[in-house]
């Protein structure tokens, strides 16, 4: 980790305030720099960025930043891309004055004069047809972000629970499904578990506590804390000021949500209740339990837990679900849930043996699945009409491939809904693009033709037991 100088001025009483002041706060002894000349060869001027960038702090300042972690931060962000925040700057535009953009912020951070402007806010919609609120730092803000992401990052993983899946390196959402499948076998009931508004109702005083626990450089408190405070610039320009919450798209924000839910619940559940496991990914938490006395005690504790940290359990959402499959065969109203974009409820399914059975397993869910039919629905292919087959395939197959890949690995031939989505699509596409094979089956004639030719060309076509009938 990075080491606080020891001389230059004191961290103590430095403002944490992160009101909006027509951008981030200029350092005293901060100078333009001059940008990387070109010369016609791109990789030329990152080579000299880099290498200018390695170069070790000259100057005194209060905080110890180095350089190079600025530059290293960087390129973590411009591989991740994303959008501009509230000052419109894009990655290629941070790009067109490289050096003196990082300088700018490398030289804020270590003399402690980074103030984080506004985060912009966007809507997007929520599976239930509500909207899940995002706020987007901009991309110089972002990079301020990952320099302490990238210090406080390795000092938190080693506490953090097993079962803590979400935004964590070596762990993913097919991890946590595959762990609460196995658990689902030996255990009869499952608290699906929601947390209402979870990212807008962190409260601070109690998450800056566990970052002063780990954060053991000031400034790094000192940023997290702006953070928290800097305000949101809603969509007709005006500012709302925070006092709780987190938004999410911050690129620090899902690390802080896993901070605060480490003490909140996973530390607080091996404490209490050693006995009930649980996968949580971010805000999405399963808890197993043997009984459903069990569930119900484990449930209302869990909900004064929430409540002491001042959130709040989904009573609409919150449900006590039995595993229901051909051995455990009791009657209640309540055998299936949702977590991850899979459903978990009984099944039909063939062993190894070739014998049929009902287990309780996870499968795509219906969610899922009308999410990706509209994501299909707005690529509208039937404007692709200057697009050869080939060219459709290339452009689509890599979201086709990772639906699959993640989808397909649990009860895949709930996937084969995918692929009817897809070849439908494509369908159209050719009743446009060909008008003399107008005729839906025409169509269908075309792509189940190409099919038998290229059964590759599709990443979909290649799932073995999926047909279009002509």
């Amino acid at each position: 980790m990075a080491r606080e100088k020891s001389k230059g001025r004191s961290p103590e009483g430095e403002s944490t305030e992160a009101g909006h002041r027509g951008g981030t706060a200029r350092s005293s002894d901060e100078s333009p720099v001059m940008g990387v000349e070109r010369r016609g060869c791109v990789v030329q001027g990152y080579l000299m960025v880099n290498q200018q960038w390695e170069e070790s702090v000259s100057i005194a300042k209060p905080y110890e930043i180095s350089k190079k972690l600025v530059w290293e931060a960087w390129k973590r962000i411009k591989a991740n891309k994303g959008t501009s925040g509230v000052d419109s700057q894009t990655i290629q535009d941070i790009e067109g004055n490289l050096k003196n953009n990082l300088y700018k912020v490398w030289n804020r951070m270590s003399s402690g004069s980074y103030f984080p402007p506004p985060v912009r806010r966007v809507e997007i919609p929520k599976e239930d047809g509500g909207k899940r609120p995002l706020g987007i730092p901009t991309v110089a803000d972002r990079v301020a972000q990952m320099v302490v992401l990238m210090l406080l990052e390795p000092e938190v993983e080693p506490i953090f629970h097993q079962d803590s899946y979400g935004y964590r390196p070596g762990k993913s959402a097919v991890d946590a499904v595959e762990t609460a499948r196995k658990r689902c076998w030996s255990y009869d009931w499952v608290i699906d578990l929601d947390i209402r508004g979870f990212f807008d109702n962190i409260d601070h005083e109690l998450l800056m506590k566990a970052v002063r626990k780990h954060a053991q450089c000031k400034w790094m408190q000192l940023y997290i804390e702006r953070w928290l405070k800097a305000p949101v610039q809603m969509k007709d320009g005006t500012l709302e000021c925070r006092d709780k919450g987190t938004p999410q798209g911050g690129v620090i924000s899902p690390l802080l949500a896993n901070l605060f839910l480490h003490y909140a619940f996973d530390a607080w559940m091996v404490r209490t209740f050693p006995g009930s496991p649980f996968e949580r990914y971010a805000d999405d938490v399963v808890v197993h339990c043997k009984t459903m006395s069990e569930a119900e005690q484990v449930k209302n504790a869990i909900k004064s837990r929430l409540a002491e940290c001042k959130l709040e359990m989904h009573p609409g959402k919150t449900k006590i679900v039995y595993c229901k499959d051909g051995w455990r065969k009791g009657t209640y109203p309540t055998v299936c849930f949702d977590f991850l974009g899979f459903s978990f409820h009984p099944r039909q399914a063939i062993n190894r043996k070739g014998r049929i059975f009902t287990g309780f397993l996870p499968a795509i869910s219906n969610k899922s699945l009308k999410r990706i039919g509209n994501v299909v629905r707005s690529w509208r292919l039937r404007r692709w009409i200057g697009y050869d087959i080939e060219d459709l395939a290339t452009a689509l197959n890599p979201v086709i491939r990772g639906w699959l890949n993640y989808y397909g690995r649990f009860y895949k031939t709930r996937c084969y809904k995918i692929v009817k989505i897809l070849d439908f699509a494509l369908v159209n596409w050719a009743r446009k693009k060909f008008r003399k094979r107008g005729s839906y089956r025409k169509s269908t004639a075309y792509i189940l033709r190409v099919k038998n030719q290229r059964p590759t060309l599709f990443c979909h076509w290649q799932l073995a037991g999926a047909s279009l009938k002509g």
